[in-house]
């Protein structure tokens, strides 16, 4: 599509003729920005688009300099500096500028610079300026490393030359931040802002500027040419000897990928955006090209193009950077290499091949350079001319080479080692060495689940599992995890959940069951690699279970002995629970920065302790109700008659109370509940009380049975900014209930303020006293992100004959107020709450309920559960 962006002629015409000059700018910027977005949306190369605006700007700019300095002037030069410098311009970049002066000469055109800038502004042109004399320029570059870095990457646009080149003579090398000086400046600033995210790309909104593997990555490499070797382009590294021709043009390929994506999001967002939003995500999919199919949505293959690309950008990065390295920073050391062994050498402190035909000639090199370099932890990397042969003979890693004794020998070993398993793991990933090995994980890499539960792409949440693993075994972090710290000492072969943290999710996005079909591929490694059957079932048994802690503890009631005996037979073993307690915690720690919290902690602890339990009772001797009763009875005696409580009042509390109290809390909750009821001065007055309690805040209340009261209760937590993380609701024998809810902040912490405890004591005593004064519903706005995720709600019921009472299970879209809109069509509907738990995963929520109808029995009127699943989705999916 041919659409120009600037005609000069017609432009200088109408200024001639005295058309207003505010308003012709303005409607030239304008009439170019559209031309761009129709260009880009015909599908123009993106890099002529780039540049292509840049000159725009140039000839506007220009113009508009003329427009206010009438007479030419010695004194002042306009030039473009950073990204426009380069003249590289995205539809809503800042157009950076600079008004290079001779001194004086600031304050004589004061005026004109003034207006000369606000009339930028007021043509819509979002404009970065600074205004500086060539002292100034020097004094500034010194004191900041970015100052230097834009001043090396400017351009004249009009003034003087003698001054402007003055100022790229007085900022150069030769006398402001040196090779070696300004090479370990932008690494460490490089190395910083990775922190910033993680030091990961492969999350759910990347950013394509300034993340690992992003656009700034490739600015890095240009910068250092730059500035070091006088190289203009990229290309100049190939003449130089760093770049090969095909690296040049994965690097060029790279970088025109991401101006793409960062074009397009310019586009859809009307401003500067270099977040690759959810927001955006399955817009710019469908635009480029990207469609639906049977595994996998048309956004879920754009992404994995996305973080396959920026892959192999980090990796150009780092091998560049290596070489960088080598020669600025170590260039004058001694170059004489250590020998290792026949295969390889440290030379200046990195590992490298004694030759570039070791990898051909001894394939399995290629995973022994991995296991040296764990066994030399005092290295400081792979030089990059061997990370460049390694990636050249990565054709070597087929079948034959993966039935090789030696290769399979050496994986093992690597996964053996006491330290470095992380760093190898990355390495090997990122140098598309792992992929090879292991075929079933290079179909993962980079492979993005649609959802904000998972906000890493498979390899890299994979990779954060076995990293968390590793954490675990590490003295220093003991403080972090003190059971997982315990546990892992007495695994005897942590390199077996190792593996099962590689394969736990390697089967996503086949279709079918990916814990199954990973559990199958998880065998075949095993078999291939020689471990004992016992070690080989194992590690399937992870695999395919590797859900079933987290399930159980979220979603079922764990205080039930039936469903400890459940949970305890399926593991079966001691050693199986250990295991899998420990691959379950490093698995929820991986998928999200804020998805672990100290009630899933607590949570997940306490069923381990409960199963362990029961595992040493012996399955055949399961935990019994009565015999629980009666013991937990004993025990909360003896607790309170060591307290100033009047035992009568407990005994007259206890017998108002059902099997179900004494079997659902503990020894030290029902002795806290017990002492404050026989204390109550006002019988029908509601208490609320709150303490720390399982990695939350536990609210407790005790008050008469009334209509709405779940949903007063809810509604009331959800305005007051808390998270409603478990509820238990138990109904009395005389018409009173005993409600806990653990909640949490919105950080996932308990509350720590007694001011904020007392506030909430307060609101709930107040609204369940007042039940006619029901608190208004919930109108705290939906997250961004939420509002891009359609769930239709799903309500299924299931009766448990065993306990007397209807499980409703609910699957919606998070949203504020959830709970008590479907406390709200309980009441409508005339059902009885009994309990609840509460599990959200990203945008998606999986409560369950018990339920009961008016006398406390099953569902069995089918109208009934008609019209409460016919209630809850008109609640939750109206807009």
């Amino acid at each position: 599509m041919s659409l120009a962006l600037f005609d000069a002629e017609a432009f200088d015409s109408a200024l001639a003729a005295g058309e207003p000059p505010l308003a012709l700018f303005r409607d030239t910027a304008r009439f170019a920005r559209s031309a761009l977005e129709q260009r880009f949306q015909a599908g123009d190369s993106v890099v002529e688009l780039v540049t292509a605006h840049a000159r725009f700007v140039d000839r506007l700019l220009k113009r508009a300099w003329g427009l206010h300095f009438r007479e030419a002037t010695d004194e002042l030069c306009l030039v473009a500096v950073g990204g426009y410098g380069r003249g590289e311009l995205h539809p809503h970049s800042d157009v950076d500028l600079m008004i290079l002066a001779e001194p004086g000469a600031i304050r004589h055109f004061q005026s004109c610079l003034e207006g000369f800038l606000l009339f930028l502004w007021d043509i819509g042109l979002e404009v970065g300026h600074s205004v500086r004399t060539v002292e100034q320029c020097v004094e500034e570059a010194e004191a900041d490393i970015t100052v230097a870095t834009n001043l090396m990457e400017s351009r004249l646009l009009i003034g003087p030359r003698a001054l402007y080149e003055a100022m790229r003579e007085r900022t150069s090398q030769d006398h402001v931040w040196p090779g070696p000086a300004f090479f370990e400046a932008k690494w460490e600033e490089q190395i910083a802002r990775h922190h910033k995210f993680n030091d990961t790309a492969y999350n759910l909104e990347p950013n394509v500027k300034e993340g690992p593997g992003g656009l700034r990555d490739i600015q890095m490499i240009g910068w250092v040419a730059k500035r070091h070797y006088g190289a203009e382009t990229l290309h100049n590294l190939v003449g130089h000897g760093f770049l090969t021709a095909s690296e040049y043009r994965a690097l060029s390929d790279g970088q025109a990928f991401l101006w793409k994506v960062r074009f397009g999001l310019h586009i859809l967002s009307g401003r500067r955006e270099d977040r690759l939003l959810i927001d955006h995500q399955r817009t710019l999919a469908t635009q480029f090209g990207f469609r639906d199919d049977e595994t996998r949505l048309a956004v879920e293959h754009f992404m994995k193009e996305y973080y396959r690309t920026v892959m192999e950008l980090e990796r150009l990065n780092e091998m560049l950077l290596q070489l960088f390295q080598e020669e600025i920073l170590y260039g004058d050391q001694p170059a004489d290499p250590v020998p290792i062994s026949k295969r390889f050498q440290l030379r200046k402190g990195f590992l490298e091949t004694t030759s570039d035909r070791v990898f051909r000639r001894y394939p399995f090199a290629l995973l022994e350079l991995f296991l040296v370099l764990m066994q030399h932890p005092n290295a400081k990397g792979v030089r990059a001319e061997t990370i460049r042969q390694i990636r050249n003979h990565l054709y070597l890693i087929d079948a034959e080479y993966r039935s090789d004794l030696r290769c399979r020998s050496l994986f093992m070993e690597i996964l053996r080692q006491p330290q470095g398993i992380t760093d190898a793991l990355h390495r090997m990933n990122r140098y598309g060495v792992l992929g090879a090995y292991l075929p079933v994980f290079g179909r993962v890499a980079g492979q993005m689940q649609h959802d904000l539960f998972h906000v890493y792409t498979v390899d890299e949440h994979t990779l954060f599992v076995v990293r968390n693993l590793r954490r675990f075994a590490v003295p220093e972090h003991a403080g972090e995890f003190p059971l997982c710290s315990r546990l892992i000492q007495r695994i005897a072969k942590p390199e077996l959940l190792y593996i099962a943290a590689l394969f736990h999710d390697v089967a996503k996005g086949r279709g079918g069951d990916h814990s199954r079909l990973g559990a199958e591929d998880a065998t075949a490694f095993c078999a291939h690699h020689l471990l004992s059957k016992y070690d080989t079932h194992l590690v399937a048994w992870l695999v395919r279970n590797h859900l079933l802690m987290s399930t159980t503890a979220q979603r079922k009631d764990i205080s039930d002995p039936d469903i400890i005996n459940e949970f305890a037979a399926q593991v079966g073993a001691q050693i199986r629970l250990e295991y899998l307690y420990l691959l379950t915690v490093a698995d929820i720690r991986a998928t999200s920065p804020g998805v672990w919290n100290s009630w899933k902690d607590a949570l997940l602890a306490e069923l381990y302790h409960a199963a362990r339990k029961a595992l040493r009772q012996g399955l055949t001797n399961p935990i019994v109700k009565e015999e629980l009763i009666e013991e937990t009875q004993r025990e909360a005696i003896r607790l309170l008659e060591a307290s100033d409580v009047d035992m009568n009042a407990v005994s007259r509390f206890w017998d108002r109370l059902t099997d179900d109290y004494f079997v659902r809390y503990s020894v030290d909750e029902i002795a806290w509940h017990s002492r404050a009821i026989a204390k109550k001065a006002e019988p029908d007055r509601p208490l609320v009380l709150l303490r720390r309690k399982r990695g939350g805040t536990e609210v407790f209340i005790f008050t008469r049975i009334r209509e709405h009261q779940f949903t007063i209760t809810t509604t009331a937590l959800d305005q007051l900014g808390l998270t409603v993380a478990d509820a238990r609701i138990i109904p009395s024998r005389d018409g009173y209930t005993l409600d806990t809810y653990i909640v949490l902040e919105e950080s996932g912490e308990p509350i720590e303020e007694p001011e904020r405890e007392r506030e909430i004591r307060e609101r709930l005593t107040y609204l369940l006293a007042h039940p006619e004064e029901t608190p208004p519903r919930v109108r705290r706005r939906v997250s961004r992100q939420l509002t891009h995720f359609n769930l239709p709600t799903q309500v299924t019921f299931q009766n448990d004959l065993r306990n007397g009472r209807t499980i409703m299970e609910v699957v919606a879209a998070d949203r504020p107020g959830l709970l008590a809109e479907i406390g709200r069509a309980l009441t409508e509907c005339g059902v009885l709450l009994q309990d609840a738990k509460i599990a959200t995963f990203g945008e998606r929520v999986e409560d369950v309920f018990m339920v009961a109808d008016k006398n406390g029995e099953l569902l069995r009127d089918e109208q009934k559960t008609r019209c409460l699943r016919q209630r809850i989705c008109e609640r939750l999916d109206r807009d």
